[in-house]
């Protein structure tokens, strides 16, 4: 149809185009002329011939050749131009009569007129009928005319007869007077500059006549070629153009009729006036000519009118079209849209609120849907419409129609079916729900009922009749029949909502179970019969026999603790406090005790669950309604500039923590649901899975700024406004804090109740994981807050501690101003303890609200754990203890708040220095045996040390238990000790000097007092390398001198040379004597070298590159380094 309709329109304009065109055609080639009036304008101004409009008597035009005495002079082209004009101007009917010439030669001579007469016959262009010569009026003249006339007839023969005509009365004979100007004594009106003027007005009238038609016939050709464009812009432009084109044709029309009125009315000027002078026949072919040229351009117009509005109608047409099928395009795209986010509505829910939150989820996105389907409808009317007005494409339009309608009633009954479906699941879960609340309940009745107090029939009955009311309102809470839920909620049942209904079932069934039991054993109780006292003696034996209490009384007051953290469901506190206040008193059975440990750790159980479940909606809620409408272009306009791609800042990793426990730990603790002891497995296998809120915690500073400068804005309020909430998005985004902190509670209470039980071990352990959670969490929170320090801070290991402490600062080398100053009052520093490294920073408080307040670190200096040492007893303060540095060249005096943080502090330094003497022992093992082959091995240590040298060897086991120094046992190019703070940024060897804040305090005394400094004596001294002289003394021999003397074979006054250190406090010697050498202890050494000034000693530069010694001996005090100068000779 729609072909069919195009086919017809193009045909209509196709007819009106050829209609235009030969109405052009004929104006184009009519009244075409080889030469103009305004070309030969001054040729024919002159007048020495006109054409009068005047008629022979069979019609034949007549052309006047008046006296013009300079008529010999006129060049041949001008004259030819006159005369071919003049003869082209009568019509072609008129014109092939032939022509009449009046050539008026009264004034002039016989020789002119000889001569014009000639020239005449010789130049004239058309057909001649008759030559009038009026000859010269004089007597000479004419008498000479006659007799030239007469003697020279042969010159004048022509195709035409020549009349000489002596007077003007003669004239009239051959030409009426009407048709003669007043010259030749006729009547007729004629004006010769007016008929000029009216003959170049005639042909620019023709001349635009023309061009108009030729302006019409290629604007229709460039229409009727014109194809339909593809797009609304385009078709507005092509209607655009061809308009403005219409408009520039029509004034040009209008133009072309108006110049023409004035013509025509210019002409009829003579026939108003009423003169007695007659009208020419030119003159009323000259307003014939114009008025035909006016009829032609009033057909011509009415023929492009015509075709325009066809025209115009097929564009305008087209435009609707293209508007349709845009409008089509865009709200099909919209629909799609809309169904493809319509298929993903395909939960029911997994809990009463996730169901609720699912309808308004559901309303809010019909609310968004219904503009698109509004907008779908109103399109397809438009269709319609453009049907009903007979468009030329109905056959697109019709079937677009259709479909548009189709897609919203698909989606509406789509919206509908889902409404529905959710219905069912709010139904269902409702029911579940009641069920619940009903078991828990019941739960807490059994709970709730003192078994001491059933023991009597009267307490029995009382119970029984509380059990029996109970179960009556079971009828409307609890599931009568599982098949019955199966075959009526079909339609939405799911493996996981089977799996819940299951669940409730089960755990109906089995309270219901536990019911029937209890109702049995009240029943028995109620039955007894009471039976007469009998007094009976006592046996003799019984006396002596004490009673014991009953196993369920030990068992209870073993498990009965302190009251947990509080929880929030009512009922669960109730039953605790009761069961706690009644298990001492209670007599009864072990199974009853266990029953109620069971029951409160269902409870436990069922405040973890519900308040995951919560906890997983309210991240739901927040994704959906704040963080997905960030990218909402229908709410981009209520975003302030400063919210801009800042989304990941603002929300964290939050999507990653609801999909955690979405899709993983929700589960895992709804499968434990029915042995919530083990719920402690639970935990452990995802503890790593924990991770992320260290990552959320540490983002939470950023995001609570960024929060606090855009809480006004308009986008939050209006999603507020659509969740319903009435709590702002800051309370949404401390939930996960919240909760993190929230599962050591749950797990203590758990734990409690689960002492005796299968999983307590795990339970135990899954609850110091998650302290330990909080602690790193805590601790990164203060790692990001340090500044200035330039290197990685991973690069130190694991955060192990962090805290603040009073430091004070004692350097044995440096200026002396740096010792007097460590006396006095402490800096205030905060310490992080790092597997590789401790971090000295100064803590400053930030101003400003939440996280903002939270301090910041200044970093200050770096410890590196190889090179540290710690003496733990500080004398004068039990608080204190000490860290240095490379052997004490550096010396920090710590105060912990408490003798409990110290204590913790020094068992976590010990750790990590004892970790690091394991790998340092392997290490030198490994060398060790490397170098067996080069090197001898230590000897053997020898029998228990003597009195004298009981100080030396403790000295040896305390560097045996502590970490020692680096180097190899047989190494001959030994490591130095790393430098303080090598490898780590900004260090320094000092710490600033105390800080100038409040006044001095005596009390706060920095001498370093060693555990060795407490015992009195100085230690062993340490040896150099060099060379010394053996010196012996029996009261300060023992087993390892006698141990170095048998194995070295030592003497008095052997010359012995000290090479190097090696691990474990043993040095390696060469006896120079011998030549022999071997491993001796430093304690040894000393006893063996003693006080002896014999022996040459190597200068600086002759020491060993190995001479220097890592001490981190953890109770070396400052008489441990006294030098070995007075041993030197």
């Amino acid at each position: 149809m729609t072909l069919s309709l195009v086919s017809l329109l193009s045909r209509d304009i196709t007819a009106l185009w050829l209609l235009l065109k030969t109405r052009a055609d004929e104006i184009m080639h009519q009244d075409i002329v080889p030469l103009c009036a305004a070309d030969i304008q001054e040729q024919l101004k002159r007048r020495f011939a006109y054409l009068s409009g005047g008629r022979g008597q069979d019609g034949s035009p007549v052309i006047t050749f008046p006296d013009y005495p300079a008529f010999s002079e006129i060049p041949d082209k001008e004259f030819q131009n006159v005369l071919t004009y003049l003869t082209s101007i009568p019509s072609l009917q008129d014109a092939g009569i032939g022509f009449i010439l009046v050539i008026d030669r009264r004034q002039d001579k016989w020789t002119s007129v000889k001569a014009s007469v000639l020239r005449i016959a010789a130049s004239f262009p058309a057909n001649l009928q008759l030559v009038l010569v009026l000859r010269p009026t004089g007597f000479f003249q004419r008498t000479l005319s006659d007799i030239a006339f007469k003697f020279n007839r042969d010159d004048f023969k022509m195709k035409v007869p020549v009349i000489m005509l002596s007077s003007v009365p003669e004239l009239h004979g051959y030409i009426d007077k009407s048709q003669l100007t007043e010259d030749l004594g006729g009547t007729l009106d004629y004006c010769h500059s007016r008929w000029l003027c009216h003959r170049t007005a005639i042909e620019s009238f023709a001349l635009m006549v023309k061009q108009t038609a030729q302006m019409l016939q290629s604007f229709g050709t460039e229409l009727a070629e014109t194809e339909l464009p593809n797009d609304v812009q385009s078709t507005r432009a092509v209607l655009s153009t061809h308009t403005g084109k219409k408009d520039q044709a029509k004034e040009e029309l209008r133009l072309a009729l108006k110049e023409g009125h004035s013509i025509l009315d210019s002409l009829g000027e003579p026939l108003a006036e009423g003169t007695v002078h007659s009208v020419s026949q030119d003159q009323l072919d000259n307003q014939a000519t114009v008025q035909r040229l006016l009829d032609q351009l009033n057909e011509t117009e009415a023929a492009f009118d015509e075709f325009w509005a066809k025209h115009q109608q097929k564009l305008e047409q087209c435009l609707q079209l293209r508007h349709f099928e845009q409008g089509f395009r865009e709200v099909k795209a919209t629909l799609d849209t809309v169904s493809q986010k319509m298929a993903t509505f395909t939960d029911v829910g997994n809990s009463l609120a996730h169901v609720e939150h699912l309808l308004k989820n559901l309303s809010s996105f019909e609310e968004k849907s219904s503009v698109a389907v509004e907008r779908a409808r109103a399109l397809a009317l438009e269709g319609q419409q453009l049907i009903e007005d007979r468009h030329y494409a109905v056959d697109s339009i019709h079937p677009k129609c259709e479909e548009l309608q189709h897609l919203c009633d698909q989606l509406t009954t789509e919206v509908g079916r889902r409404r529905g479906r959710l219905g069912k699941s709010l139904e269902l879960h409702s029911l579940l729900e009641m069920s619940m609340k009903w078991c828990d309940e019941g739960i807490y009745l059994l709970a709730s009922q003192p078994v001491d107090k059933c023991q009597s029939q009267d307490g029995a009955e009382a119970a029984l009749q509380e059990i029996e009311k109970f179960l009556e309102t079971g009828v409307e809470n609890k599931i009568e029949e599982l098949d019955k839920i199966y075959k009526e909620y079909e339609s939405i049942l799911n493996p996981d909502l089977v799996e819940h209904v299951q669940k409730v079932f089960q755990k109906q069934e089995s309270m219901q179970e536990m019911f029937h039991r209890r109702q049995a054993s009240l029943k028995k109780l109620a039955a007894k019969q009471t039976r007469p006292v009998q007094p009976v003696a006592p046996r003799p034996e019984a006396l002596s026999k004490s009673p014991s209490p009953a196993p369920g009384s030990w068992r209870g007051c073993e498990n009965a603790g302190p009251e947990g953290g509080a929880l929030r469901r009512g009922p669960y506190r109730r039953a605790k406090s009761e069961m706690s206040e009644n298990r001492q008193g209670r007599s009864g059975s072990a199974g009853d005790e266990e029953e109620s440990l069971a029951i409160l750790r269902r409870h436990v159980m069922n405040e973890l669950l519900d308040t995951e479940r919560a906890y997983v909606e309210e991240l739901l809620c927040v994704l959906e309604g704040y963080a997905a409408e960030m990218d909402n272009p229908l709410m981009m306009h209520l975003i302030s500039a400063g919210l801009h791609n800042k989304k990941d800042v603002l929300f964290g990793n939050m999507e990653e923590i609801y999909h955690f426990h979405n899709r993983i730990f929700l589960r895992e603790l709804e499968r434990c649901i029915d042995c919530p002891e083990l719920v402690g497995r639970c935990f452990l296998e995802r503890m790593e899975d924990f991770q992320i809120y260290e990552k959320y915690c540490q983002n939470k500073p950023r995001s609570e700024s960024l929060w606090r400068q855009c809480s006004d804005c308009p986008f939050f309020q209006e999603c507020q406004k659509k969740l319903d909430h009435k709590l702002s998005l800051d309370s949404y985004l401390l939930k996960p804090v919240q909760r993190i902190t929230k599962y050591q509670l749950l797990l203590k209470e758990m734990l409690k109740y689960s002492r005796h039980c299968e999983g307590a071990e795990d339970l135990q352990e899954a609850l110091s994981s998650i302290l330990g959670i909080l602690k790193a969490v805590n601790d990164s929170m203060h790692l990001i807050a340090i500044t200035g320090y330039d290197g990685n801070l991973s690069d130190l290991g694991r955060l192990l501690m962090q805290g603040s402490f009073s430091v004070w600062t004692d350097h044995k080398k440096g200026h002396t101003k740096v010792k007097e100053l460590a006396r006095f009052k402490p800096m205030q520093r905060h310490l992080f303890l790092h597997e590789k490294a401790v971090l000295f920073c100064k803590k400053r408080e930030e101003n400003g609200e939440g996280y903002e307040k939270a301090p910041s670190y200044s970093y200050k200096q770096s410890l590196n754990m190889t090179a540290v040492g710690i003496t733990e007893n500080v004398k004068g303060d039990a608080k204190k203890f000490e860290i240095w540095y490379n052997a004490r060249e550096e010396v920090y005096i710590i105060q912990a708040p408490t003798p409990e943080i110290k204590a913790a502090w020094v068992s976590e330094i010990r750790k990590v220095l004892t970790s690091q003497l394991h790998a340092c022992r392997e290490a030198s093992q490994h060398r060790a045996l490397e170098q067996s082959h080069s090197l001898p091995l230590p000897a053997p240590s020898g029998t228990s040390p003597s009195r004298g040298n009981t100080r030396s060897v403790k000295k040896l086991e305390e560097r045996k238990t502590d970490p020692l120094g680096l180097e190899g046992y047989g190494s001959s190019s030994l490591p130095k000790p790393p430098e303080k703070g090598k490898g780590w940024s900004k260090a320094s060897h000092s710490l600033e000097a105390p800080e100038d804040e409040g006044g001095w305090s005596s009390a706060e005394d920095p001498i370093n007092s060693s555990d060795a400094e407490e015992d009195g004596g100085v230690g062993p001294t340490k040896p150099v390398p060099g060379k010394y002289t053996v010196v012996l003394h029996d009261e300060k021999g023992g087993a390892d001198a006698t141990d170095a003397l048998d194995a070295l074979a030592l003497s008095s006054g052997d010359v012995l040379e000290v090479v190097e250190e090696g691990t474990e406090g043993l040095w390696y010697v060469r006896d120079l004597t011998s030549g022999k050498e071997g491993w001796v202890p430093a304690s040894s050494l000393s006893v063996l070298l003693g006080k002896s000034n014999s022996a040459q000693c190597l200068s600086s530069s002759e020491s060993s590159p190995g001479s220097a010694v890592l001490s981190n001996s953890s109770s070396c005090s400052e008489g441990c380094h006294a030098s070995f100068s007075d041993l030197q000779a």
